[in-house]
């Protein structure tokens, strides 16, 4: 099985979540579609199928969750040095094209939000910063073209 780099926040995340599904919103379905089958022909009953397909949904996130969780690797960047772009560190770039500046934490794809700050390692310029230094200008190659950045600060 292949392992998925993922923060412990974003594991946490992720865990806390598939809870929530499995203690309280499979429940309330559980509940929901009783409540509909008390209402007599189930054939008809709007509520019953919008419930039954609402447990497939919750099943299926729980499954989903599940897996995501089996395969994830915690890394802790907070051990390593930041002398180097890894994991886990946030690197304030300059982008040498338009001079602005931005800070981005390198999480694991399942954790990216881009404009919460989050990008994936699995990203063209996520996968171009690792292993990369204070001062270093890289060239990236992304889908609205090259972009160039320069790395101004690492650090957790």
């Amino acid at each position: 099985m292949n392992r998925t780099p993922i923060t412990r926040e974003g594991y946490e995340k992720l865990k806390a979540e598939l809870e929530h599904l499995e203690k309280v919103e499979r429940y309330k379905v559980i509940k929901a579609i009783e409540e509909a089958r008390a209402h007599g022909d189930l054939s008809e009953n709007a509520e019953y199928h919008a419930a039954k397909e609402r447990q497939g949904h919750i099943e299926a996130r729980i499954q989903y969750l599940k897996g995501k969780l089996a395969a994830a690797e915690i890394i802790d960047c907070s051990t390593q040095s930041c002398d180097r772009v890894v994991f886990g560190v946030k690197v304030r770039l300059e982008n040498l094209d338009s001079g602005e500046e931005l800070v981005y934490q390198l999480v694991g794809p399942d954790e990216s939000d881009v404009q919460a700050g989050r990008m994936s390692v699995t990203s063209p310029v996520g996968r171009a910063l690792i292993g990369k230094e204070e001062g270093d200008e890289v060239e990236v190659r992304t889908p609205a073209g090259i972009r160039n950045y320069a790395i101004l600060e690492i650090f957790t």
